[in-house]
Parts: C-alpha cells; sequence; structure tokens
C-alpha cells in the first residue's frame, strides 16, 4: 500500500472533511484521515494510484492540493483567499447597505433597481465562484456541506430580486443587499475563522520552525584541512561532520565527535534546565547549545529526526477522531438536508398558515439557510484536540492518538513498572559473588550483559567496561529470563534473575545469577535510587482517587520497600513480562487502567493498558508501544498528562454544547422573523469564533 500525506486548503468545517473523506472512499482509498483544522489529508491506495486524478477531483470539490506544506495560498491566484474575497466584496456591499440610511444620507440614486443589480452582480458571479462551485461538487459527493446553504440563500435572494425587477417592477421585492450581504459577511467570517483556527496550530508551528536552519558543514580542502561551509540543514546527509557553537540550534540529530555542551531540549522536552553532553552522546535536532562548542557526526536526516518523529506523531493524533466526535459527525452528515428542509417548512408555514407576506416569508426562510451553522459541531472536537495537543507537545507530552485524550477521564487506577520509572534507572553493582576469580566473572558477566537491553544490564556493561570481552558462539536473550550463550569449547552459560535458579537453589535473595551448564558459579546484588519527584506523584494521584499499583520483576522484600517509601497501595512483585501482560488485561478487565512503564521491557504489558504510557528517552521514539510518552524522562510531567487529557475533555463538552445551543435556539429565532439574512450571516460566522475561542482557552487554563 502507498501512504500518502497531503495539505489541502480550503476545507472550513467537518462536512468538508467528510466530503473529501466520501471521495476518496469511493475512489478505493484506505486508512484515510482528514482533519479540517491543520488542512491533512492522509490515505492509502494500491501502488499504482493515480494521485493526479485524485488531486484533480478534490480540486473539483472545491479545494486546493498543496504538494508542498510549507506552500501556502499567497503561492495561488490573489482569489483563492477568503480575504481577497472580502475585500473584492466589501466596497460593493457597503454602498448597497446605504439605501437602509437614505432618510438621513443624500443617497436617492441608491433606490435605483438597476444600480442595486450593478453592485451585487460582481458579488453574486463571486460568490457563486465560490460558494455555489463547492456546493454542487458537495452535493454530487453525497456530503453535502456548508457552503449549499450560503449558495442557496444567495441565489434565491438575487433571483427573487431579479423577478422583482424585471416583472413586478416593485422595491419592496428588491433585496441586492441581502444577497451581498450575505456572501460578503460569510467570506468575512471564513477568514476570521481560519484565523483564529490557525491561532490553535500555533504549538505545532513554534515546532516545525525549528526544522529549518543553517549549519555550520565541516570540510576538507585538498590540503586535509578543515573548511566550513554554511549550508541549510535540509541539505545535510547522514555521516556530514558539523560545527555548532554556543547559542546555536543543533540542526539535525547527531553524534559529539569532539568537545563537551550545555543543551537545552525545551522544545523536546518542556525541560529548561540544560544537560551536560560530551563525546559519544547524541543531540537531538532542534535543541539549543547554551554553552560550549561541538564537532559532531549527523545521523539522522528528514523524516527519520527525533522532531520529524514527533511533528509526525502529533499530525496524526490530530487527524484521529476520539469517539465523542462520531455523533457529531452523525448529525452533520445529515444537518445541510435537514436544515433545507427546517427552511422550506418555514416559509410554507409563515406564508400558507400565518398569511405573511411572500418576501418577508422568503426572508425568513433564508435567514434560516444562513444562520444554520455545521461548522461548529464539526469543528467542536477537533479545535480542542488540536490545542490540547499541542500544549503537550510543547511540555514534551506526545499522545499517539486524540482518543486517549478522551480516555484519560475514565482512569481509575494506575500501575507503575519500578525499574527505569519510579527508579532513576542509573544501577550500581552493591556487591557480588562467584566461585570463580574476580577477572574471569566480570568478562563473563560484561560479555553476557552486552546482549542484553534491559537497563540494569547496561548499567553493568557501563561499570565493567574495561573487562575482556569473550566472542561467543552463540547467544540469545530471552525476555523475562536473561541471556544465554555458547562459548567456543560447548560450555553453556546464562545470566538472569532468580527464576534461572529456582529450581536449584533455594536463596533467592540476590538481583542476578550466574550460570555455567546449569550450574551457579556467581550473583551480584544491585542498588538503584528513586527519582526524587516520585512520592510526590504517587500523593498526586492518591488526592485525585487513583489507585497507585507496583509491579516489577523484583522481589517481594525489595517491591515491598519501594511501595512503602512512596505509598504506594497494591504490589505485585516477581513478574515477568508475560505475566504482566496477563495482570494488566485482568486489571483492566475490571476498571480503566493506565500504566507506566520504560517501552521496552513492559511493551506488552502497555498496549494492554487502556493508556499506555512511557517513560523511554526520545532516540526510542519510534519503537513504543505507549499511547503517550513523556520526552523528559521523569514522572513529573505525568500529572500534566492526565490534566490535559481531563482538561481538552471538558473543553470538547463545552464546545458542542455551544454549537447544539447555538443551532437549537438560533433557527427558531430566524424562523420567527427575529433576524434578517444579514444578522444570521453575522451570527453565523460568530458562532465558529466563538467555538474557536473556548479551544483557545486551553492555551492557558490552568491544568494542574
Amino acid at each position: 500500500m502507498k501512504k500518502t500525506h497531503w495539505k489541502v486548503e480550503g476545507m472550513t468545517c467537518s462536512n468538508c472533511a467528510l466530503s473529501i473523506h466520501k471521495f476518496l472512499e469511493k475512489e478505493g482509498m484506505n486508512e484515510i484521515a482528514v482533519n479540517p483544522i491543520s488542512g491533512t489529508v492522509e490515505f492509502s491506495g494500491e501502488e499504482n494510484t493515480d494521485l493526479i486524478l485524485i488531486e484533480k477531483g478534490i480540486k473539483k470539490l472545491g479545494y486546493d492540493v498543496l504538494q508542498d506544506e510549507t506552500e501556502n495560498s499567497s503561492s495561488k491566484s490573489w482569489l483563492k483567499s477568503n480575504k481577497n474575497r472580502f475585500l473584492i466584496t466589501l466596497p460593493f456591499t457597503v454602498l448597497l447597505m446605504l439605501h437602509m440610511f437614505h432618510r438621513w444620507i443624500p443617497v436617492h440614486w441608491i433606490m435605483n433597481g438597476w444600480i442595486q443589480l450593478a453592485l451585487c452582480t460582481p458579488v453574486f458571479i463571486l460568490g457563486m465562484l465560490f460558494f455555489g462551485k463547492s456546493a454542487i461538487h458537495s452535493l454530487k459527493s453525497g456530503a453535502p456541506n456548508m457552503n449549499v446553504l450560503v449558495a442557496l440563500g444567495a441565489f434565491i435572494s438575487f433571483f427573487y430580486s431579479l423577478l422583482g425587477l424585471l416583472y413586478f417592477r416593485n422595491n419592496n421585492y428588491l433585496f441586492f443587499e441581502t444577497t451581498s450581504s450575505i456572501i460578503t459577511l460569510v467570506l468575512l467570517g471564513n477568514y476570521l475563522e481560519e484565523s483564529t483556527l490557525q491561532s490553535t496550530q500555533k504549538a505545532l508551528k513554534s515546532i516545525l520552525k525549528s526544522q529549518k536552519v543553517m549549519a555550520n558543514m565541516i570540510a576538507f580542502d585538498d590540503k586535509h584541512q578543515e573548511q566550513i561551509f554554511p549550508i541549510e540543514n535540509t541539505q545535510l546527509k547522514h555521516g556530514d561532520l558539523i560545527l555548532i557553537k554556543t547559542g546555536e540550534q543543533v540542526p539535525m540529530d547527531c553524534k559529539i565527535l569532539w568537545g563537551e555542551c550545555s543543551v537545552n531540549e525545551a522544545i523536546l522536552t518542556g525541560e529548561s534546565l540544560p544537560l551536560f553532553k560530551s563525546k559519544k552522546d547524541f543531540l537531538i535536532g532542534g535543541s539549543f547549545l547554551e554553552t560550549g562548542t561541538i564537532k559532531a557526526q549527523v545521523t539522522a536526516t528528514g523524516n527519520e529526526t527525533v522532531l520529524s518523529g514527533i511533528i509526525k506523531m502529533v499530525q496524526e493524533a490530530q487527524s484521529k477522531k476520539p469517539p465523542m466526535q462520531k455523533l457529531a459527525d452523525k448529525i452533520s452528515a445529515v444537518f445541510v438536508p435537514a436544515v433545507i428542509v427546517v427552511a422550506f417548512i418555514t416559509f410554507l408555514i409563515n406564508h400558507f398558515i400565518f398569511l405573511i407576506p411572500t418576501d418577508h416569508s422568503l426572508m425568513r426562510a433564508i435567514a434560516v439557510l444562513v444562520i444554520s451553522c455545521p461548522c461548529a459541531m464539526g469543528l467542536a472536537t477537533p479545535a480542542a484536540i488540536s490545542v490540547g495537543l499541542g500544549r503537550a507537545a510543547r511540555k514534551g507530552i506526545l499522545f499517539r492518538n486524540a482518543g486517549t485524550l478522551e480516555s484519560f477521564r475514565k482512569i481509575k487506577q494506575i500501575v507503575f513498572d519500578k525499574t527505569g520509572t519510579l527508579t532513576t534507572g542509573h544501577f550500581d553493582i552493591e556487591k557480588y559473588y562467584s566461585s570463580l576469580n574476580e577477572e574471569q566473572f566480570k568478562s563473563i558477566v560484561y560479555s553476557l550483559e552486552k546482549y542484553s537491553t534491559h537497563p540494569i544490564a547496561n548499567s553493568i556493561v557501563k561499570k565493567w567496561n574495561t573487562a575482556t570481552f569473550i566472542q561467543w558462539k552463540k547467544v540469545e536473550e530471552v525476555k523475562g529470563l536473561g541471556v544465554k550463550a555458547e562459548d567456543k569449547d560447548g560450555n553453556n552459560y546464562m545470566i538472569g534473575s532468580k527464576q534461572l535458579i529456582k529450581s536449584i537453589k533455594e536463596d533467592t535473595a540476590h538481583d542476578i545469577y550466574l550460570l555455567k551448564n546449569e550450574e551457579l558459579i556467581g550473583w551480584l546484588d544491585i542498588k538503584d535510587e528513586l527519582r526524587p519527584e516520585a512520592k510526590n506523584i504517587i500523593q498526586w494521584f492518591h488526592k485525585k482517587n487513583i489507585h497507585t499499583i507496583l509491579m516489577t520483576g523484583d522481589t517481594n522484600k525489595k517491591a515491598a520497600i519501594t511501595a512503602n517509601e512512596l505509598g504506594i497501595q497494591t504490589v505485585f512483585a516477581e513478574q515477568s513480562p508475560f505475566s504482566k501482560m496477563e495482570k494488566i488485561t485482568l486489571l483492566n478487565s475490571k476498571q480503566p487502567t493506565a500504566m507506566v512503564g520504560d517501552g521496552v521491557n513492559d511493551a506488552a504489558a502497555l498496549s494492554k493498558a487502556t493508556i499506555g504510557i512511557s517513560l523511554s528517552d526520545a532516540s526510542q521514539l519510534a519503537v513504543q508501544n505507549a499511547d503517550i510518552i513523556l520526552m523528559n524522562q521523569g514522572l513529573s510531567s505525568l500529572p500534566f498528562a492526565l490534566g490535559i487529557g481531563r482538561h481538552t475533555f471538558t473543553t470538547i463538552k463545552q464546545n458542542l454544547f455551544w454549537a447544539f445551543s447555538y443551532n437549537i435556539i438560533a433557527i427558531p429565532i430566524a424562523a420567527w422573523g427575529f433576524l434578517t439574512p444579514t444578522f444570521s450571516a453575522m451570527a453565523m460566522g460568530f458562532s465558529d469564533i466563538m467555538l474557536a475561542a473556548i479551544s483557545l482557552r486551553l492555551f492557558v487554563k490552568k491544568i494542574i
């Protein structure tokens, strides 16, 4: 399957997104995700899919496909902008509206029907080219959008006025200013709506800005002397050498070859405190060197960088619909046809039952068409999600999908892994014993643990890296047990937890055991320190009435000590990765459960939780099974992640309440004649801006 990612301009509501979604479905596309807020369209198709044909089809619906996401409307036709369309129609509309003030302003010439027609025609033509064209194509696609209502209202008022001018020759039949004001005010509303909704993307845009910077590339001349060439970072390739100085942005993911520095990774982790980095350490593109000068080698470019992965993850999360949006989508899908029926009934009741004149009945029906706003219902959820995910990303909290934001409100218990989660993950060897000599013991342990991904193994390797390395004939890591290997003489070695020696030894008080040909030849005790923020985080969850659970592979004794020190309420010790997965499945079946783990050994368990949360570092971003990744490698941002989820869900509910209330109240008011089509157009535009403003509060709202 071929994955396609486009930026599409012109979407103003979920009906627009639905039109594109249905078109792509008809064309046989799969995995379709259309986001009206960010304007992104993603879909998968066969390798031989004619993308040019798909692009033409989307353009026929009234939208513009931008091949390059950095491209914008300024590179398109001047008339493609809602702002420019509004500026064109505004002078004509202002002149037409003057007749309302002819008693105070000497503009009697505006009362001439032919002059009104001349002023209205350019506005009507431009409006039909935009609203009318989009309306027709959306009807053909089977998903009528809000432009159907606008175009229908403008069309009816224009031709009714034209009929009055040519046939009845009576100024009482002229409503050219209504046609013009509907088109002009809706264009203004669209422009203001676009501007307001774009601000919901400001957190993501601030990250995007960090993708293009200048870099100092190191090259060598024919005399093997260093030369520095300033180039754009997008031209860098894997393996290139670069120079980064104090105050400069790291242009791409790289590995330090020379020098030391302090790095601010706030744009990625939300943590403003600088980190010390030296030779062999990795730097993430987008971070800043606060002090120091280093030479480094590029390790990733383009879409392979950590920053690109973060941006892609946030965009994909914004595109996915949470459960709450399904109701709004279902209503939006039938909203436009329903409003047309209501408008027709409004005209019939007013004219034939209440005997209201044709022109007034018609204006009431047009007011119903114009004031109805499917946009508000469709944008209620994505607007709030865009702000919520954006603010979380700025704090170094990445959500894999939008549904996780909504799921947080249901969480009743949270499970913590111990090693690397509640503890720092920085281990030290407390004591050890072996029947072998010290040098031989260290050499075997080092050579075995070299093949393990477990944090304890990594610490041992770092501690004993001066030991002699053994080349094994065969070596394999067994998840939840340890590492086994065979040497050139056929001896079998195994290192791991107490599960290895349960059948041969009663004393299982140590942390790591080494076996040779199934006989115990040594053991190690490991000490680890608790994260300084762990106790406060556990207490915070207790205040929120969320039950805390410790689940670890450690011994019962060590697990109990950790739980007592932190105040954790339930303990499951001596758990293998498989038993962790089973326990999480059981806990989840009883009530919604979140799990916090290191994202490597706990991957299976994390995937079974209602919400899986990983504290793994950014370099392991691509291999995580978690729903949420905390980029700052600590628990401190966990309450914020829970808070932003709950506040985003509250904002979605407020938006939906506003959207539904607006339509329930506004349509009857328009039907009873309390609103003219002109004021209806203003109210419709205001409803979308109001909704976006409610969502934008998430940027400044106190979360915890």
